[in-house]
């Protein structure tokens, strides 16, 4: 081989040996970038953990805030609001129920029909509900847009439309408006005067109507309904949370809570009125009242909060606020997990070039988050669907689209244990943890059967949401005391709830309470 051909051959080996550096720098650059975000999904997790211990502590931090919303107004992030709900519809008709140590049980024989409006967003509902002996049914019911220039306009012109709906709904059904009882579900924040009056707190959910902060929404809506010139009126004034415990316990007088989990979240509960040290003096017919605990806004410093968790505070309005809702509400699920998304695209490169498909906020939904989560086939080509049509990222390969299912995991499985810890929070300031001496009198750890009323489309349409739930009960309580914890899905409780209390404080011939 001449001269000529040794260079060639020699330029050749150093062009390959140059190619060869090139791609194994491409390639270790790449495991770099993996790395990076593989520890991102680390740390994440590890920031999310919710190990029974911290369970436990956020258990004990929710009966501390419990103690102090019940001593005084302001005393603490739970508002702990007094609904004057003293007495509870069973479904036992003539039938006697069986006493309780504390129950608002009052027997229903007011029947007849009832009306509902469940007004908690931008559409309400108008439902008609027929009470007989031992039955409630909702007859009818329609759900109707609330038009947008009215979530910004004057509560007279917002209440005006919904009791001409009203109206709409009564008339079209025998031509005829008899006296009747409206049941009023107000889903939005309400300091109560008594069972059929309250004032507005702050509005909610997109609304903004100045004029209405401070003043009673159901004499508004009376005020309204007399205009169109109906003879109903608000006999009864409760939040979603209030009308899913009322028709529970008609149907389950071991019924002690609800909560609602879905794109909100709150819980009430039936207290003893001697526990709520800042309206001393309180008298009622049963020794108890169901308490609104607003318990979206809990707040303890043992809630695992992340990086994540503080830049989806930043974007929202209510910063500072809300913070357990933040967490395990279901309008906030999925803009965790794209927060963390996007970082991960930043850092590295797992996504392509796609780093600002991730950038606009609330572009993955919670349910968009749970289809891909519950993705169980072999290449997980719901969750490749999910990123090429609503995220615009395309050709993910099946390594990422396991590393998105694992975020995804971690937000929900959060979520759920520290919903779990909500709900035994109220079970301890109960006495029915297993901990301490039940109302029953009956000694620790022989608690009796406790009933938690349960809605919204976390728990009801996310089932491994709801095992992850079910799972961290049982690691809170232990499998003994578990046993005793129902958690009953109660469907369309925010209406027909609201129509059966409606019921029960029309009745000029209600028993008194047990």
């Amino acid at each position: 081989m001449g001269r000529v051909g040794l260079g060639v051959a020699a330029g050749c080996a150093a062009a390959t040996c140059a190619i060869a550096a090139v791609l194994v720098a491409r390639r270790a650059s790449a495991r770099a970038r993996w790395r990076r975000a593989i520890a991102l999904h680390r740390d994440f997790e590890e920031g999310c953990a919710t190990p029974p211990p911290r369970l436990r502590q956020v258990v004990d931090a929710m009966v501390v805030e419990m103690h102090a919303g019940l001593a005084s107004d302001g005393g603490s992030k739970l508002k702990m609001l007094l609904t004057f709900v003293d007495a509870l519809p069973t479904g036992y008709g003539l039938s006697s129920p069986p006493l309780r140590p504390l129950s608002l049980a009052c027997l229903l024989n007011e029947e007849g029909t009832y009306y509902s409006i469940d007004l908690g967003g931008t559409n309400f509902r108008v439902l008609r509900v027929e009470v007989g002996a031992g039955s409630v049914v909702t007859s009818r019911k329609v759900e109707l847009p609330i038009p947008e220039e009215l979530t910004k306009g004057t509560i007279e012109e917002l209440f005006n439309f919904i009791a001409t709906a009203l109206k709409d709904f009564i008339e079209s059904e025998d031509g005829k408006v008899e006296q009747r009882a409206l049941g009023f579900t107000f889903s939005f924040p309400v300091r109560q005067t008594s069972v059929s009056s309250g004032s507005l707190i702050r509005w909610t959910k997109g609304f903004s109507i100045e004029n209405a902060v401070g003043t009673d929404v159901a004499q508004c809506l009376n005020e309204a309904l007399a205009r169109s010139g109906l003879n109903v009126r608000v006999t009864a004034l409760v939040n979603d949370t209030v009308g899913t415990l009322a028709l529970r316990h008609y149907n389950d007088e071991d019924t002690v809570a609800a909560v609602i989990i879905g794109a909100g979240t709150n819980a009430c509960y039936i207290e003893r009125t001697d526990a709520i040290i800042k309206c001393q003096g309180l008298l009622t017919n049963s020794g108890g009242m169901v308490v609104n605990m607003e318990w979206g806004n809990f707040w303890s410093s043992h809630l695992p909060r992340t990086a994540y968790d503080i830049s989806l505070d930043d974007e929202t309005q209510n910063r500072n606020d809300q913070g357990f809702e933040k967490m395990i509400s279901g309008i906030y699920l999925g803009e965790i997990a794209r927060l963390v998304l996007h970082r991960m695209a930043l850092e590295s490169d797992v996504f392509g070039d796609a780093a600002d498909n991730l950038a606009t906020p609330f572009t993955l939904s919670t349910p968009l988050l749970a289809a891909i989560r519950e993705d169980d086939s072999p290449d997980l080509s719901e969750v490749r669907r999910i990123l090429q049509e609503h995220l615009k990222i395309l050709d993910t390969p099946l390594k990422t689209r396991r590393l998105v299912v694992k975020v995804c995991d971690i937000v929900t499985r959060r979520a759920a244990r520290l919903a779990a810890a909500g709900i035994v929070g109220i079970l301890k300031k109960l006495g029915r943890d297993g901990s301490g001496v039940a109302l029953s009198g009956r000694t620790r750890g022989q608690p009796r059967r406790t009933v938690v009323a349960i809605e919204g489309g976390m728990y009801q349409e996310y089932p491994v949401f709801r095992e992850y739930l079910d799972e961290a009960l049982v690691e809170i309580l232990g499998e003994e005391v578990a046993r005793t914890v129902v958690l009953k899905v109660t469907e369309d409780g925010s209406g027909m709830g609201a129509a059966l209390l409606a019921a029960v404080y029309s009745s000029n011939r209600q028993q008194g309470s047990i």
